[in-house]
């Protein structure tokens, strides 16, 4: 299967998204450890997702489950999570 280009933006949408997670992270006082494990996530899965990239280099690509999952434990939804405007995917 070949493998799918990512959307223009989509490094800098992740590195926001990434921290928007943090700064609520943050403001309620809980660690990353804490997060993770309440998402059922490992703590390397949600570090990546905080730094927006899955390498160096390499944006991320979270699933929907993680992201609704960390959205959850920090007591936040989507939209409030979810940096504006969104990357145009029609252009893929």
């Amino acid at each position: 299967m070949p493998h799918t280009p990512l959307p223009d933006g989509w490094a800098s949408y992740t590195k926001e998204l990434g921290l928007n997670v943090q700064r609520r992270r943050l403001a309620l006082g809980m660690s990353q450890e804490h997060v993770a494990y309440n998402a059922n996530l490992s703590r390397f899965a949600y570090q990546q997702l905080e730094r927006g990239e899955s390498r160096p280099g390499t944006p991320s690509n979270p699933s929907l489950l993680n992201v609704m999952a960390v959205a959850q434990v920090l007591g936040i939804t989507m939209d409030d999570l979810l940096p504006e405007p969104w990357p145009d995917l029609h252009t893929r």
